[in-house]
């Protein structure tokens, strides 16, 4: 028993030592020290977890940061998947869609995109207080989903793509503003005319 202890216990660190992981407890180490998030429900669940997750990741979480993760819309529908013959119970679908922007230096728009988590659970009507119980649950488990979903694509923000991103959007707002000044000066150098007088008879 002790021999196969010792063997198991060596195992796990030859295997951590090559870098093996398990999977669901690799590393969130984001790329991102410095994020500002906010939400339409700046108390809700999900950038309240998502908040405390980027925390214990060593994200430096607060308002003004370089970069900004706005969570623009959380939203879920439901569809009914099957009917049971009595018709007292049915099997729903849900799907919550979490829509973001990244936003970088001078508030420019770098990217946005969304996230989506699907369950589906039964709903027995001879059952409402346990079939409230599940639903409950299968949303808490979607919430999961959606947040370890954001995690990825945030760590997926190296700071060479936040670079390149953040020179489109400069790029981007200095042509809108060159050809903003190139408009002025057009209606600053054409000649005003002066109202036709018409002769009184």
């Amino acid at each position: 028993m002790i021999k196969r202890n010792l063997l198991v216990m060596g195992l796990a660190v030859l295997l951590s030592a090559c870098g093996f992981q398990l999977r669901g407890t690799g590393t969130t180490e984001l790329a991102i020290k410095e994020l500002d998030v906010s939400a339409r429900n700046a108390y809700g669940e999900t950038v309240t977890q998502l908040t405390r997750l980027l925390t214990s990741s060593g994200v430096k979480v607060y308002t003004g940061a370089p970069y900004k993760l706005m969570l623009t819309n959380e939203a879920e529908t439901q569809r009914t998947i099957s009917y049971s013959g009595s018709g007292r119970s049915a099997e729903y679908q849900l799907t919550t869609t979490l829509t973001y922007e990244v936003h970088g230096d001078k508030d420019r728009f770098l990217l946005g995109d969304k996230v989506t988590a699907d369950r589906s659970y039964v709903h027995d009507g001879n059952n409402l207080t346990g079939s409230d119980q599940e639903a409950a649950q299968v949303r808490q488990e979607m919430r999961n989903d959606l947040i370890q979903k954001m995690m990825a694509r945030l760590q997926q923000l190296t700071p060479s793509r936040l670079d390149e991103l953040q020179a489109k959007a400069d790029a981007v707002a200095k042509a809108e503003a060159d050809a903003l000044e190139a408009a002025q000066r057009i209606r600053d150098e054409t000649p005003q005319q002066s109202p036709v007088e018409v002769p009184a008879r």
